[in-house]
This record gives C-alpha cells, sequence and structure tokens, in this order.
C-alpha cells in the first residue's frame, strides 16, 4: 500500500527553496529538527531543539552553517512510505497546536451548506446542491467578507430562508478559526492518514499550511490534508471535533519552505494546489484549490487565530481552507466521492513539493503514543533541554 518515495517527487521545483523539517532519528530513538541542503539533511538542533523553538527565533535563520550532516532524504524514505534505513520522515511541526479556518472559499461554503442541510446523507446532497445553485448562483464570490454589502445578501437571504451558520462564517466579520490537531499528532508525507470507521461520507482537503510563531509572524508555508468527514459534521457542526481530529486525520509536509527573498506572501496567495486521489479499485479523481479565490486574506485569518485575546507561546500552524469539495461519483448515483481503504492521496504545488499519504482506519493505522511528555524525556535524555 505505502510505496517507495523519492526526494525528486516530493521536493519544490526551486533548488534553492529553504526547507525545515523533522525526521525521526532511529540513532536517537526520537526526532531532529532538520534542513535540507542538496538532497542531504543537517541536524539544525543547535539552533533549537524542536521546530516551534527554531521558528520562534528574532531575525532571519542562518542554516547555512556547519550543522552535522545525518544522510540523504532518500535515507528516510527508501524503504517506502516515509520510513528508510536511518528513520522516518515526520510532520514538520512538533509543539504549535494546528489550528484551521473553515469556509473560506464560495465553492466548499456551499457544500457545507448542503452538508447541513442534507444532514450528513449523501443521497440527499445531489438534489439540494442544484437548488442552492438555483437560488444562490456564483453572486456569493465577489462578496466581501464582513462588508456592508455581505451584511445586505444576509438579509436577502435569512428573508428567504436560505441563510446558514455556514454563510455565517463565509461572509461575516468573524472566520471560522477551529483546532484541527493536538501538538505532536500530525503525521508527514508518507505516512497513513486515518478515517473513523463511523464515517462513510469522507473526503481529503488539500490546503496551504502558515507556519507562524508566537508573534504572529508568518514564518512559511507547506502542504496539508484537512481529512474531513462530512456525513459526521453535515449530522451537526458541533460534531466539528469528531468529523477533524481523528488518529492520522492530519498531514502537513513534506517540510516547511521559510519566506525569504525568492518566496513569501504573496507566492502563497497565488499558489495552485493540485490534488489527486489514486483508488486500488481503479477510481481516480483530481482538482485544484486556487488560492487566488480565497476569500479571505490569509494575513486576515492569522490576525484572527492570534491577537490580544489569543496567545501561542509555542506558535501555531494554520490550514487555510479549501475551495475543493468533491462530488464526483464513486458508487451509485448522486452518493458522490468517499475514500476507500488503500487510496493514494497527493497533494502538490511547484512551490511547496507534494504531501502523498495513503489511507487507512484510524483505528487500524499506527497509533499516535508519542506526545509532548515524550518528547521533554527524550530530549533530556540527548542532553537537549
Amino acid at each position: 500500500m505505502q510505496k517507495r518515495l523519492t526526494p525528486s517527487e516530493i521536493l519544490p521545483l526551486s533548488p534553492t527553496a529553504t526547507l525545515i523539517g523533522r525526521v525521526w532519528l532511529d540513532a536517537v530513538d526520537g526526532p531532529v529538527p532538520v534542513t535540507l541542503r542538496g538532497g542531504d539533511l543537517f541536524d539544525i538542533s543547535a539552533l533549537g531543539a524542536t521546530v516551534s523553538a527554531i521558528l520562534n527565533r528574532e531575525g532571519t535563520l542562518a542554516l547555512d552553517g556547519d550543522f552535522p550532516r545525518l544522510g540523504t532524504l532518500d535515507d528516510f524514505l527508501s524503504e517506502g512510505g516515509n520510513r528508510g534505513r536511518l528513520g522516518a520522515l515526520l510532520a514538520p511541526c512538533d509543539l504549535q497546536v494546528v489550528k484551521a479556518a473553515g469556509v473560506t472559499f464560495v465553492d466548499s461554503m456551499l457544500e457545507r451548506v448542503i452538508e447541513e442541510r442534507a444532514k450528513g446523507d449523501p443521497a440527499a446532497a445531489d438534489a439540494i446542491r442544484a437548488a442552492l445553485k438555483q437560488v444562490l448562483g456564483e453572486q456569493l464570490s465577489a462578496i466581501v467578507p464582513g462588508s456592508e454589502a455581505a451584511s445586505r445578501v444576509k438579509a436577502v437571504l435569512q428573508a428567504a430562508g436560505n441563510w446558514s451558520q455556514y454563510l455565517e462564517v463565509g461572509i461575516g466579520p468573524d472566520a471560522e478559526i477551529f483546532t484541527k490537531a493536538a501538538p505532536l499528532s500530525s503525521v508527514g508525507c508518507g505516512a497513513m492518514v486515518g478515517i473513523n470507521p463511523m464515517s462513510s461520507w469522507n473526503n481529503p482537503e488539500p490546503e496551504v499550511v502558515l507556519a507562524v510563531n508566537a508573534r504572529g509572524e508568518i514564518r512559511g508555508a507547506a502542504l496539508g490534508n484537512d481529512v474531513n468527514l462530512r456525513d459526521v459534521e453535515g449530522r451537526s457542526a458541533l460534531l466539528l471535533s469528531k468529523a477533524k481530529d481523528n488518529n492520522g486525520a492530519c498531514a502537513i509536509g513534506p517540510f516547511i519552505r521559510l519566506f525569504d527573498a525568492g518566496f513569501g506572501m504573496a507566492d502563497v496567495e497565488k499558489i495552485a494546489v493540485s490534488l489527486s486521489v489514486t483508488g486500488a479499485d481503479g477510481f481516480t479523481l483530481s482538482g485544484t484549490n486556487d488560492m487566488s479565490r480565497i476569500s479571505r486574506r490569509p494575513a486576515d485569518l492569522v490576525g484572527q487565530a492570534i491577537n490580544r485575546s489569543h496567545q501561542y507561546p509555542d506558535g501555531f500552524m494554520l490550514f487555510l481552507g479549501t475551495m475543493f469539495a468533491p462530488v464526483k461519483d464513486r458508487g451509485a448515483p448522486g452518493l458522490g466521492f468517499t475514500h476507500h481503504l488503500g487510496d493514494e492521496v497527493r497533494i502538490s504545488s511547484p512551490d511547496l513539493g507534494a504531501l502523498v499519504n495513503w489511507v487507512g482506519r484510524s483505528d487500524e493505522i499506527a497509533p499516535w503514543t508519542f506526545g509532548i511528555g515524550a518528547l521533554m524525556a527524550n530530549l533530556a535524555r540527548r542532553g537537549l533541554l
């Protein structure tokens, strides 16, 4: 199920991209923050014992210093999936909590309204989708969230009985910012992602993920898969945590590309994130998440997450949302898309590389066992605290 990945297929196209991440190094039986130079991985623990601490450093990170070489990236991939002869490739974040912004694209906003009205029943979604689009059309795409025009649209939709809590966060003044995953629970490129067996209607969500430090500074970006249980969230928005936070349901990687002279927020705002799903049954699905169509500026979303009313001493990772909500039928007509076990999910962009994962059940894939306590004990044993 987990085939061998090569460095060339998961790395950004630019050979000068500044990348940091983490590997599990078998030699120390623990995680190590790394940077990649010319295909080689270097231990940057001298800058900080965790990626969180490194991103919290002030000023430009000096990653071209004389750091210990661990081996090649292939040494952490060569055995298939995220495993190699020296260890494993991990998610590039550690102590940062993982946050997510929801309903930031009109396309996915309408799908959330459909889920709500279908109450988690995929068979009912197709008819609701057609009816809603006939009423709303594409007019919402031009609305600036929180504007006077948005307030007027809200009044019209409420009068017609078409208002929804998803429209409230989609075009209202306050963004939906929720906690996607706990620190250290995210999986990296090549790992299995998990679908809770309670779900029969679910999908990947290809997104850009910002790496933000404790001062609210956006230090870089990565790719992410916000695995979502559509039927569970559709039953009730209060089940969001069950729909979003499951074992292996958050994938980030392959690395964080740091902002520098060759890559910055302007580039993030025009990234096109591609998604492909390939099933063992021969089913294929593809789509694109075009960041230029996001309804809220990424910096505004960061400001709604961290401010004088809410701090993150270890920084945070922020999923920016997706316009992609797959509706291609995989089974009976009208039932739409859902994952099958063994699906290969590939999320990619030339700027950030490729995040590749395979789908399993959240209760059958490797459990999450290495938490904050284990990390502190490991770092202390290695003399890094």
